[in-house]
């Protein structure tokens, strides 16, 4: 896999030593971006929920942003949905059951969180399309770029092309600062549905969405990753 390069960052494939370095940004920006601590104490279980799929049973289909040596950001993604859905059928099954025993030492804004995952978040999450790939990215500040984001896009849109596949999708949070449906749409994804969720609203006033970008890969040019030296 050939990778990208410019002054700052590298877009390479994802390597198991990069498992720890997945695991604490996808907490560091769990809450709109930035640490999911405020929201839910356990991180434990926040990354596993998000990340142990994709590092542990894919890894070839995830990608990662370095700068200096350090991982900036990732794209997480899967071609074989009907594993990731048996397995989050265990998984799902698995964290309750450990989450339920810590239930009484979390403090209140954990045990809130608990609470929506229950209640709500079934229902106000959109349903996601079955039996196509699809995708989880989160980057750090100095990495949310433009470019960044095109080249690790392009990485992995390039990877599903040469696979065969004819479809994407991916499920993006956005909010009043955060227009993410927009820069998708760039890339030549559809928004598929959209749908508020409320985890969040002790923390954050305004309204927060979780949408679904959808891509036809059958109709889209080729993509290549390009490799420049560094300045």
């Amino acid at each position: 896999m050939e990778t990208e390069k410019n002054p700052a960052f590298t877009i390479r494939s994802f390597r198991p030593g990069d498992r720890e370095a997945v695991r604490k940004l996808c907490c560091d920006t769990g809450f709109l971006g930035a640490p999911i601590d405020p929201v839910y104490e356990d991180r434990q279980l926040f990354a596993d929920f998000l990340t142990t799929y994709y590092t542990d049973w894919e890894p070839e289909s995830s990608f990662v942003i370095e700068r200096d040596g350090e991982i900036r950001g990732y794209l997480l993604g899967c071609r074989k949905p009907l594993r990731n859905q048996l397995y989050s059928f265990w998984q799902n099954v698995s964290l309750f059951l450990k989450a339920l025993t810590r239930y009484f030492r979390y403090n209140s804004r954990s045990r809130r969180f608990i609470r929506w995952t229950l209640m709500h978040g079934w229902r106000e999450v959109p349903a996601p399309p079955k039996r196509i790939p699809h995708f989880h990215i989160n980057l750090l500040p100095d990495a949310r770029r433009m470019s960044t984001t095109r080249a690790l896009m392009s990485a992995y849109l390039s990877y599903l092309y040469r696979c065969g596949e004819k479809k994407v999708y991916g499920q993006i949070v956005t909010f009043e600062s955060r227009r993410g449906e927009l820069m998708f749409e760039r890339y030549g994804f559809k928004v598929l549905n959209r749908g508020e969720v409320t985890k969040y609203k002790a923390f954050y006033p305004q309204s927060v969405y979780v949408s679904t970008v959808i891509k036809n890969l059958e109709t889209a040019e080729p993509l290549t990753v390009t490799t420049r030296t560094r300045s």
